[in-house]
Order: C-alpha cells, then structure tokens, then sequence
C-alpha cells in the first residue's frame, strides 16, 4: 500500500476526499496514524481561502493525536511503534532571533504541520520526534487531540499577567474562549463572564460554571461594570475577531487593567489608543504556545484539572469532511469537531 486516504482542502469552501502518498519518513522522524485530529479557526481561514500560506491541495489538521506506526531504524530516541502520542505542530527555524533567545514560537519563519505541510486530516502524518509527546494513560486519544488548543489558552492566561482572583471578561465562547475560561479559572480567576451571539456556546460556558452574556439582547460593556460595581474587569481577552468586541474591549476594562488580544483580524481594527492612554490601559497579543505551555497542557489534562469532554461537539469519519466544515460555520451547532481517520 502506498498511498492513503485524506481529506483535502482543494480551493476556497471545497473540501473532499482524496488520497495522497504515505509519507517516507527520515532520520529522527516517525510516522503516525492519526487517531483523532479537530477543526481550528485556522483551518477555517484556510477552508475560506483567507491563509497567506496554505496551499492546495492541503491535507490541513494541526490538532491530532495518534499512534506511532514507524520509527526510522537510524534514529535513537524514546519514542516506540506503538506509542501513543500527541503531536505540538509548530515547526521553526533554530537560527533567528526569536528561535536564539528560547521563543521558538514567534519563530521569523514559523511554520505548522497541517498548514505548511500535510496535517492530520489524512491516515498517516510523518512528524520529526521532538514534536512528539506521549499521551498519559489515563488521557483518551480523543481527549489528547485538543492538548494544542488548550496550550494556546494556558499561553494566552500567562500573557495576560492574570492575578489570583482577577475578575476576566472574555469575548468570544467558540472553543478558544472556552478554554481560556478553564486556564483562567485553573489559575486562580474570580468571576468569568463570557460573551456570544450564540445560544448553544453560551449554554455550554454556563455548564462550566462561568456568568454568561448573550451580546445579541445584552450590553456587555454595562453587565461587566455592573459584575464589578462599576469598576470594570481586571482582565478581558477578545476571542471573536469583530470590531463589535474590540469597541466592547477597552470601556469593558478597570483603570490599569489589561487587554490581551487572541483573535487573528482579517482587517485591520480600529483601536481607540487615546481611551487607553488616559486610564493606562495596557494591550498585548498573543501567538501560538511555547513547548512547556504544550507540556503544561498535557499535565493539566492528566491531573484531571482541565477536562476538554465539554468542548468536544462532534466526532465525525474523515470521509464526512465536507460536512465538518459546513457545521463549523454555524455556531449554533457546533464546537470543537474531531474527525476519525
């Protein structure tokens, strides 16, 4: 057998099944078959046609799990076939700044498996082995496909400087806001207040215990302030991407407070910098995760203290790949969707 089935983004909203080669691996990488792997709001940029990077024909898919089906006979390393693994997808250069100084995941020339080469949504993927991590045997191989979305969330919280007992306003429920929500509250948060447009994510953030806003029929900004007796929150985190949630952002905030932006714009937003500068507001971004963020997230998992099963929607045949797309664009339906290659 040399080839495999795939499923395979092919030009803007066409998404369908294919095959591609199996992978050769080289020196120092194995080959996976991939247990479970979910849709990212980047792969919906890429379904969209919106990535700068991505290109067609792209098994897409950087959020997946598996089991080591190959290990090259040169390469001496921990890893078995047979092993169970989780695979942190960022792939960098070693020799700019950013890779010199330790920050290898603001890499100049990062790149991703599933966005730059052939990903999850496929039955075989060959990965290098320091992108590898074993999966604890207590963490289920479905479970262990969302360790890289809640890294990204432990990275965000860590960016924000959140304090013990911070009330957090995050905007925005899709998977990413939820998760926050679970590192934030995993950190020591206060109150969370969480705020969508959609019904089905707002239930599912009041089943995880946090004070939702439905932003069609309330005002976010007044609830905040109305939460903190009109101070504001000591922490919000934009996670939807519109400029509604940018202008909810800043008068959202306490004076000194700090705003951390997640979402990836597809146009430029406009920020009110004066409203910052007059009550010392303080705004930073956020990129991806570092390794020990990833190992971080494994841990929590492990220890029971971050439990994905809520975040998960949907479990779907990688031969249902159009029908996983056409889900993820309505939010009323779903949340994290995993396929089964």
């Amino acid at each position: 057998m040399s080839e495999m089935k795939a499923g395979l983004y092919k030009s803007p909203k066409h998404v369908e099944m294919g095959q591609l080669p199996i992978p050769t691996i080289k020196k120092d990488e194995v080959l996976v078959k991939v247990s479970f792997a979910g849709i990212c709001g980047t792969d919906m940029m890429i379904y969209f046609g919106r990535h700068p990077r991505a290109k067609a024909p792209l098994a897409m898919g950087h959020e997946f799990s598996g089991i080591i089906e190959k290990v090259h006979p040169l390469s001496v390393d921990e890893f078995s076939v047979g092993d169970r693994v989780v695979i942190e997808p960022t792939l960098s250069c070693g020799s700019c700044d950013a890779c010199r100084s330790g920050q290898f995941h603001v890499c100049n020339l990062l790149q991703l498996i599933g966005i730059d080469h052939h990903g999850g949504f496929a039955e075989y993927v060959s990965v290098p082995t320091h992108r590898l991590h074993k999966i604890p045997s207590n963490v289920t191989e479905e479970h262990a496909a969302v360790v890289e979305p809640v890294a990204v969330a432990i990275h965000t919280v860590k960016r924000s400087s959140l304090q013990l007992g911070d009330t957090v306003l995050i905007l925005g429920a899709g998977p990413i806001g939820l998760l926050i929500g679970l590192a934030a509250q995993n950190a020591g948060a206060g109150e969370i207040i969480i705020s969508d447009v959609s019904p089905f994510r707002l239930e599912k953030a009041k089943e995880l215990g946090f004070h939702v806003v439905d932003s069609q029929t309330d005002d976010v900004v007044q609830v905040a302030l109305s939460l903190t007796n009109g101070k504001g929150a000591d922490v919000v985190f934009e996670v939807a991407g519109h400029q509604a949630t940018i202008d909810q952002m800043l008068p959202a905030i306490k004076f000194q407070g700090k705003a951390t932006v997640v979402s990836v714009f597809k146009n430029k937003p406009q920020v009110d910098l004066a409203a910052m500068h007059f009550r010392e507001l303080s705004l930073t971004t956020t990129r991806c995760y570092t390794h020990d963020d990833f190992r971080t997230a494994l841990r929590l998992m492990e220890d029971g203290r971050i439990d994905v099963a809520p975040i998960i929607s949907h479990i779907l045949p990688i031969e249902e790949i159009k029908k996983g797309f056409e889900l993820m664009e309505y939010p009323d339906e779903s949340l994290k969707i995993l396929f089964h290659p």
